[in-house]
């Protein structure tokens, strides 16, 4: 005998009845079930590892920075290195006359290079005294003498205030070149550039005026400038054909 007050439907359909879960908790009514302890430390877990792969992928960056800066300071040195040993500059023919800045060229006695490159370094920041040719090579090859000690600070110091002094030297036009050398191998991009650019500015019918515009390109692609690199480069080609910057700067226009 069936008992039809029994309070299930014998209909056939399922316990329990649709809305509920199987612990009994009804789930309907539009209303969500409460995360979970272990759904909200999952969630944790995936936020701190995409921060973490963000994190990664930043450091990565900054790694590839670094080493690309760490080699092209390395490069710098090992180019010094290499003129300073063979007695030329970059890309120009070697000039042995007396504005051509030999750098094989005996300097001062030690005592007298040292003495004259510490008064080049602390000379006043205006002025320039009368033309006095031994004087002057006193001070430029002292000047020099510091970047082949690789003191690149002082040198800079020293070939600054040596055109301060001497604007007008025989041997100004080598120092300015030399600053931007000097300034460019302690990663000075700024300095380097603006003194580069002083060897045509202010010596115009100087030998080292090619090579100064060729390294001033190389400069201006260091800091980006590459609308700035095909235009100096092409000057190079253009106005003097021949020299080995000239040579270089074609190459280079090739491969832009």
């Amino acid at each position: 005998m069936v008992d039809n007050d029994s309070g299930y439907n014998n209909s056939g359909s399922s316990y329990p009845p649709a809305g509920y879960g199987t612990n009994g908790a009804y789930a309907g009514g539009g209303v969500s079930a409460p995360v979970s302890a272990q759904g909200q430390l999952f969630n944790q877990l995936q936020q701190m590892q995409d921060q973490i792969s963000r994190q990664q992928g930043v450091i990565e960056e900054l790694q590839n920075d670094v080493a690309r800066m760490k080699q092209e300071s390395l490069e710098r040195y090992q180019d010094l290195d290499r003129r300073i040993g063979s007695g030329v500059a970059p890309a120009a023919t070697p000039d042995n006359s007396s504005t051509g800045g030999d750098l094989n060229a005996p300097g001062a006695a030690a005592g007298a290079a040292a003495g004259a490159g510490a008064a080049a370094a602390q000379a006043p920041a205006a002025g320039s005294e009368p033309a006095d040719p031994a004087k002057e090579k006193l001070y430029y090859d002292a000047a020099f003498d510091l970047i082949k000690a690789k003191d690149f600070d002082k040198a800079s110091q020293a070939f600054a205030a040596f055109l301060r002094k001497y604007p007008n030297s025989q041997y100004a036009g080598n120092a300015q070149y030399w600053l931007g050398e000097v300034n460019l191998a302690k990663g000075d991009l700024q300095g380097a550039g603006q003194a580069f650019a002083k060897v045509s500015q202010l010596y115009p019918k100087h030998a080292k005026v090619p090579d100064s515009l060729y390294k001033l390109a190389d400069v201006e692609r260091r800091l980006g400038h590459t609308d700035r690199v095909k235009g100096i480069l092409q000057q190079v080609v253009s106005q003097y054909p021949g020299t080995s910057a000239a040579q270089l700067a074609q190459r280079d226009l090739q491969k832009m």
